[in-house]
């Protein structure tokens, strides 16, 4: 998930009346904040990297210990199915999260299309808990979860300036919070999966965000966090990523690079952001889709790449990150897959994994147009009406 914020800005604030004078001294603010805190964050790791390695294996204990303790794993009655949704996914903030091209209320509008057209029933969702600080703290680095009460970092996370100037509490509130459901939804979808086949996390996918950094709408690390609890409380031990959002997903590359149990197939447009070279070398299968890719094309190369996939790994978890920026027209995307297109795209990745006999996550992930959430919710009632999924 990401953006290019410069054209929508200039429109945006305009409509909300504010002057060019106030974008630039926001700019500003934000530049000279981040900069305040990267000279903090250098010093506190250069004083403390000399015990780094004497402290490897308490932090691993101090994980696992974190992971035991948290109530994000909970039991859910048959009665639910298992697609998980919180009212409280949807982001707004006094109108600046228009400030976005990302759809915040996208999650909502996904889920009321599944009840209104029959395919769900609204007392059969799943909501989440809230994902705790010490939750965060199995992949967040303590530094990176106190730069997050600084208004201008979060403003330069979510690429949005203007939330650089409200208070800590109020970003929390209506930012942050939102997000925290999410990846609450993210961790208890794979403990859904191992129980069920299959799990639905509508919301999640923040795969720009690592260990210690955030960037592109990505503020948590949740497919991360969502593998490392699978790990420890799942009995899995060995996990595939398959990421299909249109963008390169850096976060879980880098948090993942050297563990050989996490098999990463990341098809993207290498044309857009993150331009992450370095997270690039830690994919096990990289496929490339250039801007003006057309669906034909598209699902030949998926089709090539899940066969080789299913041939160099045998996954107990496939996280699949079903970003809908692929679509034609979407501005950040800039591929040509068609709505028809998805839906085929997910029905593979499903197929794979009955055919792999594993359990699957699927997160919704990017996607930057009014109609993601219609594609998204036609394509899970295609799930249903194919027996891959059962409502």
């Amino acid at each position: 998930m990401t953006l290019r914020v410069t054209p929508v800005i200039t429109e945006s604030t305009r409509n909300l009346g504010k002057s060019t004078l106030y974008f630039f001294l926001t700019i500003a603010a934000i530049k000279a904040s981040h900069s305040l805190y990267c000279c903090i964050r250098s010093l506190t790791m250069s004083s403390s990297s000399s015990s780094t390695s004497n402290n490897t294996a308490d932090a691993s204990t101090l994980r696992r210990n974190r992971i035991l303790s948290s109530k994000l794993y909970f039991d859910v009655p048959l009665s639910k199915v298992p697609l998980i949704y919180s009212t409280a996914y949807d982001i707004s903030f006094l109108g600046m999260e228009k400030l976005h091209p990302f759809d915040s209320s996208k999650w909502g509008r996904i889920c009321r299309f599944l009840i209104v057209d029959g395919v769900l029933d609204k007392n059969s969702i799943i909501e989440p808990l809230e994902a705790s600080k010490d939750d965060l703290l199995v992949v967040h680095t303590e530094s990176y979860l106190s730069s997050l009460k600084s208004s201008a970092n979060v403003a330069m996370i979510i690429e949005v300036p203007p939330v650089a100037l409200l208070p800590n509490c109020l970003v929390q509130q209506k930012v942050l919070y939102p997000f925290r459901k999410q990846v609450g939804g993210t961790v208890l979808a794979a403990k859904l999966a191992k129980e069920r086949g299959w799990a639905i996390n509508v919301g999640g996918g923040f795969h720009h965000c690592c260990s210690e950094r955030g960037g592109g709408f990505c503020a948590y690390a949740d497919i991360s966090l969502c593998i490392h609890y699978a790990f420890n409380r799942l009995d899995i031990s060995k996990v595939m990523i398959i990421d299909l959002d249109a963008h390169q997903g850096n976060g879980h590359e880098r948090d993942f690079s050297n563990d050989r149990r996490v098999h990463i197939l990341d098809m993207y447009n290498p044309e857009i952001y993150p331009f992450d070279h370095e997270a690039r070398r830690y994919i096990d299968q990289k496929v490339e889709v250039v801007s003006g890719t057309t669906t034909d094309e598209y699902l030949m190369k998926l089709d090539e790449a899940l066969a080789v996939a299913g041939k160099m790994f045998d996954p107990e978890l496939v996280v699949f990150n079903a970003g809908t920026d692929i679509l034609d027209g979407d501005p950040l995307g800039r591929l040509k897959i068609s709505p028809d297109g998805i839906t085929s795209r997910d029905e593979k990745v499903f197929r794979f994994a009955r055919e792999k006999n594993t359990s699957l996550v699927m997160l919704t992930s990017g996607g930057y147009m009014k109609s993601s959430a219609r594609v998204i919710a036609d394509s899970i009632a295609n799930l249903s009406k194919q027996t891959l999924i059962n409502f």
